[in-house]
Protein backbone atom coordinates (compact mmCIF):
# COMPACT_ATOMS: atom_id res chain seq x y z
CA UNK A 1 0.00 0.00 0.00
CA UNK A 2 1.53 3.40 -1.16
CA UNK A 3 1.09 6.34 1.71
CA UNK A 4 -0.99 9.51 0.51
CA UNK A 5 1.18 12.39 0.45
CA UNK A 6 -0.18 13.65 3.21
CA UNK A 7 0.12 10.92 5.51
CA UNK A 8 4.14 11.13 4.45
CA UNK A 9 4.84 14.15 5.02
CA UNK A 10 2.77 14.32 8.27
CA UNK A 11 3.25 10.89 9.89
CA UNK A 12 1.36 11.70 13.18
CA UNK A 13 -1.75 13.29 12.02
CA UNK A 14 -4.68 11.34 12.68
CA UNK A 15 -7.49 9.92 10.94
CA UNK A 16 -9.70 7.45 12.08
CA UNK A 17 -12.70 5.99 9.91
CA UNK A 18 -15.46 3.41 12.30
CA UNK A 19 -18.28 1.83 11.52
CA UNK A 20 -21.36 4.06 13.43
CA UNK A 21 -22.78 -0.16 13.46
CA UNK A 22 -26.76 1.62 14.29
CA UNK A 23 -29.47 2.57 11.68
CA UNK A 24 -28.43 6.61 11.03
CA UNK A 25 -30.40 9.23 9.20
CA UNK A 26 -29.77 12.75 8.16
CA UNK A 27 -32.22 15.13 8.35
CA UNK A 28 -32.84 18.95 6.78
CA UNK A 29 -35.68 20.71 8.01
CA UNK A 30 -37.34 17.60 8.68
CA UNK A 31 -36.99 16.00 5.52
CA UNK A 32 -34.89 12.72 5.45
CA UNK A 33 -31.68 13.27 3.06
CA UNK A 34 -29.99 10.26 3.90
CA UNK A 35 -31.03 7.04 6.08
CA UNK A 36 -28.68 4.20 6.49
CA UNK A 37 -27.28 1.49 8.66
CA UNK A 38 -23.70 1.51 6.79
CA UNK A 39 -22.22 5.03 7.82
CA UNK A 40 -18.37 5.86 8.91
CA UNK A 41 -17.81 8.01 11.40
CA UNK A 42 -14.76 10.05 10.58
CA UNK A 43 -12.84 11.57 13.01
CA UNK A 44 -9.89 13.71 11.63
CA UNK A 45 -7.46 15.95 14.26
CA UNK A 46 -8.28 19.16 13.88
CA UNK A 47 -11.63 18.57 12.00
CA UNK A 48 -15.26 18.13 13.27
CA UNK A 49 -16.30 14.53 13.34
CA UNK A 50 -18.00 13.63 9.33
CA UNK A 51 -20.95 11.13 8.73
CA UNK A 52 -20.00 9.53 5.88
CA UNK A 53 -23.50 7.84 4.19
CA UNK A 54 -23.27 5.11 0.93
CA UNK A 55 -24.44 7.33 -2.12
CA UNK A 56 -27.06 4.60 -2.69
CA UNK A 57 -28.58 5.31 0.70
CA UNK A 58 -28.25 9.57 -0.04
CA UNK A 59 -31.85 11.29 -1.94
CA UNK A 60 -29.29 11.96 -4.93
CA UNK A 61 -32.59 13.61 -6.43
CA UNK A 62 -31.56 16.38 -3.99
CA UNK A 63 -27.73 16.95 -4.94
CA UNK A 64 -26.49 18.32 -7.99
CA UNK A 65 -22.70 18.41 -8.81
CA UNK A 66 -21.05 21.13 -9.10
CA UNK A 67 -17.52 21.68 -10.62
CA UNK A 68 -15.82 22.64 -7.53
CA UNK A 69 -13.26 20.23 -6.47
CA UNK A 70 -10.90 20.20 -3.77
CA UNK A 71 -7.35 18.19 -2.96
CA UNK A 72 -6.98 16.42 0.52
CA UNK A 73 -3.78 15.22 0.94
CA UNK A 74 -4.68 13.00 3.20
CA UNK A 75 -7.77 11.80 1.21
CA UNK A 76 -7.92 12.46 -2.11
CA UNK A 77 -9.39 14.83 -4.61
CA UNK A 78 -13.15 15.70 -3.38
CA UNK A 79 -15.95 16.35 -5.97
CA UNK A 80 -18.96 18.58 -4.50
CA UNK A 81 -22.29 18.74 -4.41
CA UNK A 82 -25.52 21.54 -4.08
CA UNK A 83 -28.29 20.48 -2.09
CA UNK A 84 -31.73 22.27 -3.53
CA UNK A 85 -33.82 21.56 -0.49
CA UNK A 86 -37.46 23.54 0.51
CA UNK A 87 -36.75 25.65 -2.25
CA UNK A 88 -33.19 26.44 -0.90
CA UNK A 89 -29.86 25.97 -2.41
CA UNK A 90 -26.87 25.13 -0.46
CA UNK A 91 -24.21 25.07 -2.65
CA UNK A 92 -20.89 22.58 -2.15
CA UNK A 93 -22.10 21.59 1.10
CA UNK A 94 -21.76 17.49 0.42
CA UNK A 95 -18.65 15.78 -0.92
CA UNK A 96 -17.02 12.47 -1.69
CA UNK A 97 -13.84 10.81 -2.82
CA UNK A 98 -14.81 9.07 -5.94
CA UNK A 99 -10.64 7.51 -5.98
CA UNK A 100 -9.59 8.04 -2.12
CA UNK A 101 -5.83 7.35 -1.61
CA UNK A 102 -5.24 3.45 -0.47
CA UNK A 103 -5.88 4.56 3.48
CA UNK A 104 -9.02 6.01 3.02
CA UNK A 105 -10.83 3.62 0.54
CA UNK A 106 -13.17 2.87 3.18
CA UNK A 107 -14.79 6.41 1.94
CA UNK A 108 -14.69 5.87 -1.36
CA UNK A 109 -18.77 5.66 -3.10
CA UNK A 110 -19.72 7.47 0.35
CA UNK A 111 -21.00 11.47 1.08
CA UNK A 112 -20.23 13.84 3.86
CA UNK A 113 -22.13 17.10 4.37
CA UNK A 114 -21.16 20.31 5.89
CA UNK A 115 -23.15 20.35 8.70
CA UNK A 116 -21.97 24.12 9.99
CA UNK A 117 -23.26 25.31 6.26
CA UNK A 118 -26.61 23.34 6.53
CA UNK A 119 -29.05 25.15 8.65
CA UNK A 120 -31.73 22.97 10.32
CA UNK A 121 -29.40 19.87 9.88
CA UNK A 122 -30.00 16.91 12.18
CA UNK A 123 -27.59 13.74 12.26
CA UNK A 124 -28.62 11.01 14.51
CA UNK A 125 -29.96 7.63 14.96
CA UNK A 126 -33.10 6.67 13.45
CA UNK A 127 -35.59 5.85 15.85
Amino acid sequence: MSKSPGHMKFPDHQIREQPVGIWMKLEVDGEVVADSIDVVRVVEDKHPVRYYFPRADVSMSLLDRSATTTECPFKGKANYYTLKLGGKTYPDVVWTYEDPHDEHRRLQGRLAFYEEKIPGIRIEPKA
